[in-house]
């Protein structure tokens, strides 16, 4: 085996200056075969069915409760004026009893709430729900216009 050793008089003409991109083709030749091997693994999993996301337009169910606030704070019961929370607390515990007495799924509440309503009130709506016993509550809203 041969080795050459510069000497002091060499000049830089001889000298290789470019890049050897063998182990770098080898790299990426190794890289791109493990990404091979390893996709078809990745993707055996449990197949599913997504579902479509749409946005599915609420049925009220007479059973339903629609609870609406106004910009007023004032709370309506279907389209009938509440006076108080305790109105509203026992009318929704009426309505449990009532569904539960005949066998039928318990009620749902659905608050339509004003834009221009405080939180607050509306809050005091979910609250009172929880307090009566409701196991299920719906905001209705309407749906999002894209901009075009």
């Amino acid at each position: 085996m041969a080795m050459t050793v510069q000497s002091a008089d060499h000049d830089d003409s001889d000298l290789n200056t470019t890049i050897n991109t063998t182990p770098l083709v080898d790299v990426m030749l190794v890289l791109l075969i493990i990404f091979l091997i390893t996709i078809p693994v990745a993707l055996k999993v449990v197949p599913v069915k997504l579902p479509d996301a749409r946005n599915i337009p609420t049925v009220t169910k007479p059973q339903n409760i629609v609870i609406a606030v106004d910009e007023n704070d004032n709370v309506y019961w279907n389209t009938e004026l509440v006076s108080n929370n305790n109105e509203l607390i026992e009318r929704m515990e009426a309505a449990l009893k009532d569904a539960n007495a005949k066998g039928v799924p318990l009620p749902e509440v659905h608050i339509r709430g004003d834009r221009n309503a405080r939180f607050e009130s509306i809050g005091r709506v979910v609250y009172d729900a929880q307090r009566a016993g409701i196991p299920k509550i719906g905001f209705i809203t309407e749906p999002h216009e894209p901009a075009q």
